[in-house]
C-alpha cells in the first residue's frame, strides 16, 4: 500500500510511476510525436485525427488511450481503411475513436466521398450571371 501526496492544483495528477500498473506504465513509453508519426505513417487523416485527440485535452496522455484504439483498429481492419475512416471522420467533423469505429463497422469507409467533385460542363444560359457578373 503507497501513500500519495495530494496536489493543491485543481485537476492536476500526482502519479508516482512504480507505483503505476505495468499496463500503465507502457503507456509512458508513447510520447506525442511517437504517435503523431505513427498516424502520418498511415496517411494524412490519421495523422489529422491522432493529433486532434493529443492536441483537445488538457494533457497529451489524456488522449493516448484514444490513439492506442486507433492503433488496435489497424490490426482488426487495415491501414487502408483506417485512413479512409478517419478521412470520412474529419470531413463530418467527428474525429473521435468512437466515431472512426462505427465509420469502420457500418462500412462508411467503403463508400462513395461525402463531398463528390462537380463533374459535367459549366451551364451556359441567359439567367446565369457568372462571376464577372460581382465585380
Amino acid at each position: 500500500m503507497a501513500g500519495h501526496v495530494v496536489s493543491t492544483v485543481r485537476g492536476d495528477f500526482t502519479t508516482v510511476a512504480e507505483h503505476m500498473p505495468a499496463s500503465h506504465r507502457a503507456h509512458r513509453e508513447w510520447t506525442p510525436a511517437k504517435l503523431i508519426a505513427w498516424g502520418q505513417r498511415i496517411g494524412v487523416s490519421t495523422a489529422a485525427v491522432v493529433t486532434w485527440q493529443l492536441e483537445r485535452r488538457p494533457h497529451p496522455e489524456q488522449g493516448y488511450r484514444a490513439c492506442l484504439g486507433l492503433l488496435a483498429l489497424v490490426r482488426k481492419y487495415s491501414a487502408e481503411r483506417l485512413e479512409a475512416a478517419c478521412t470520412r471522420a474529419m470531413a463530418i467533423r467527428a474525429p473521435t475513436l468512437r466515431s472512426v469505429t462505427n465509420i469502420l463497422k457500418c462500412g462508411l469507409d467503403r463508400q462513395p466521398s461525402l463531398f463528390p467533385v462537380a463533374a459535367g460542363p459549366v451551364i451556359e444560359h441567359e439567367n446565369v450571371r457568372g462571376p464577372h457578373y460581382y465585380h
